[in-house]
């Protein structure tokens, strides 16, 4: 597969990827830590309601998004600890 097509792939499973989508919502009070693996697991067990709960929509097909959103949750998991923590954590570009 060439590069630019994987780049391609990658960007359209971020844009459905239930992690992007609640770091994205910024609700009050939904769930911080794990949150898109939270929102996945959600949908697949029949919530009806992903919106109220966490802040976004939940990913078209939940049971293929479950693995990334879980990676990526993982990778996250100090940043989004310290966010449920209270904790203000702000990044800047540059020198």
């Amino acid at each position: 597969m060439s590069k630019a097509l994987l780049l391609v792939l990658a960007g359209l499973q971020l844009a459905g990827c239930a992690t992007a989508r609640t770091l994205d919502a910024a609700k009050p009070g939904a769930p911080v830590v794990y949150a898109g693996t939270r929102l996945d697991w959600y949908v697949i067990q029949g919530g009806c309601c992903a919106m109220d709960h966490f802040g976004a929509e939940a990913p078209g097909w939940p049971g293929v998004d479950l693995t990334a959103s879980f990676l990526l949750d993982t990778l996250l998991l100090p940043v989004s600890l310290l966010t449920a923590a209270g904790v203000g954590v702000s990044t800047r570009g540059g020198l």
